[in-house]
């Protein structure tokens, strides 16, 4: 499955310390990946490969609260790309079985 979709960047508000930022999938796109992917990594994760801008890296989505998938934004990403938080990002992903 190979998808390409726009996002607002989020940081992860559940630890003050925290330097986690997303990018939350659509509902539909999110709904989607769960009919179709059947196996899932550990916290029902979905190993993918991420492209925004020019960087692309192999990392998992993992499910949150309200059905939708959230895309982790490595720092190294962001700092390539030039990603701030409330950024709204355009993300290329391709779902990897198995």
């Amino acid at each position: 499955m190979i998808v390409r979709f726009e996002g607002d960047v989020f940081r992860w508000e559940a630890r003050s310390d925290s330097d986690w930022y997303f990018v939350a999938l659509p509902p539909g796109l999110s709904a989607d990946i769960r009919e179709t992917q059947t196996y899932r990594r550990g916290f029902g994760g979905v190993r993918v490969e991420a492209t925004i801008g020019a960087s692309t890296w192999r990392t998992s989505i993992f499910p949150q609260a309200g059905g939708v998938y959230v895309l982790p934004l490595k720092k190294t990403v962001r700092d390539v790309e030039g990603i701030d938080p409330g950024a709204l990002v355009e993300v290329g992903l391709v779902v990897i079985d198995a």
